[in-house]
């Protein structure tokens, strides 16, 4: 028996009782409204643009709309259990928080308070490497909560190794590879604001901090802060990677090694050739190319290439309960959120966090229940159907 996830609604209605309701939307798709009004425009454009026009964003969005479930009835829901086995580790819920740099944008406590929300509710938080706080203060701030680290693949294969090393020593135990930001892509509304937070030194803390970045600068960080800038810049992605140096990561790395930003069934084949564990199926949340495939669109192909081989995870459009629910049965084993939870941190710090993976899971635990579904197990594409 797991946790009892749909209880936060009768939480909300107890407390409502004493004239208290929730701080923040329980409909988590009115928080980007939200933050719109209450937060700095910067720091809200750079979370919610998207590359182009925002294309990709929508069709994210459409390829779950699209899909409807079919409830079941008459089916013993009694008694659910949210758990899955994710990459030989057992989570509470097919849920974590999804790599969002420079979260300090959006409150002073950056990703510490995101760290120690996914803490607190159980669920793995994934770090980014352009965090705004290094990793080894995020790994404490968390104590043996489960994490996994992502790294940005920079250039210089020292610096690639000593972040490697700093985050399995700071007990970070998955290692999240995002392949599909070789480059940053073309973002208008971080353009017509001309804002790029790496210029500022936000979003840089892991890179100022290694010894292997500090060694190819002529002064200290604090003494030359525009150099150290520039060498970030040129050294944060490497266009040139192929699948062969995927060959370094193994060797540096012992644990799981995860690929995001897969969307073809070729490329999941070539990360279960390669040796990796696991994918995510994920279009970078419609930040990177403009006109690509939606996620979900994306997903039942590479579910079916390589989900008997590889830990199939999925981003890039989940805001609800039903959409976890959607890319649970297109054969994903877990999501990952990004947006709504970086939206629930300006709000409200720590506690906002806590608000949004704690809506999801009471919306995807009912969701589950009233579909027929005692487990996330029991979800196939049977269960839905699509609609033109």
């Amino acid at each position: 028996m797991g946790q009892r996830w749909a209880d936060f609604q009768y939480e909300i209605y107890l407390n409502g009782m004493t004239g208290a309701t929730p701080r923040l939307p329980t409909d988590l798709t009115r928080l980007e409204e939200l933050a719109e009004h209450r937060l700095p425009p910067r720091a809200v454009g750079y979370v919610a643009g998207s590359a182009g026009s925002g294309t990709t964003a929508a069709a994210n969005r459409e390829a779950l709309d699209r899909r409807r479930i079919v409830p079941r009835m008459l089916r013993d829901v009694s008694e659910r259990d949210l758990s899955v086995e994710v990459l030989g580790r057992t989570l509470p819920a097919p849920l974590a928080l999804a790599p969002v740099g420079v979260l300090s944008i959006m409150h002073p406590e950056g990703e510490k308070a995101a760290a120690r929300a996914a803490a607190a509710q159980g669920v793995p938080y994934v770090l980014s490497s352009a965090s705004s706080t290094p990793m080894e203060e995020v790994a404490s701030a968390m104590g043996d909560a489960e994490r996994w680290f992502q790294l940005y693949w920079p250039k210089d294969p020292e610096v690639a190794r000593s972040f490697l090393d700093r985050a399995k020593a700071s007990g970070f135990s998955v290692l999240v590879v995002t392949l599909d930001t070789p480059m940053l892509a073309w973002r208008p509304r971080d353009l017509d604001e001309a804002y790029l937070p790496f210029l500022h030194g936000v979003g840089t803390a892991n890179y100022f901090t290694d010894p292997a970045f500090q060694a190819g600068l002529a002064k200290p960080v604090n003494e030359d802060p525009n150099a150290a800038v520039m060498r970030f810049v040129g050294m944060f992605s490497d266009p040139a990677k192929t699948w062969p140096d995927l060959a370094f990561l193994r060797e540096h790395w012992d644990g799981p090694i995860v690929l995001k930003g897969i969307l073809h069934p070729d490329d999941a084949r070539q990360a279960a050739e390669a040796g990796m564990d696991g994918v995510i199926v994920s279009n970078h949340g419609g930040r990177q190319v403009a006109g690509s495939i939606g996620a979900a669109d994306a997903l039942p192909g590479v579910a079916k290439a390589v989900g008997d081989r590889l830990a199939v995870l999925f981003d890039s459009g989940i805001r609800s309960g039903d959409d976890i629910a959607k890319a649970l049965a297109l054969g994903a084993r877990s999501v990952l959120i990004g947006r709504p939870y970086a939206y629930g941190l300006g709000l409200d710090g720590q506690p906002g966090v806590e608000h949004v993976i704690r809506c999801l899971l009471a919306e995807l635990d009912l969701t589950l229940a009233l579909s027929g579904h005692a487990s996330p197990a029991s979800l196939s594409p049977a269960d839905l159907i699509e609609h033109h």
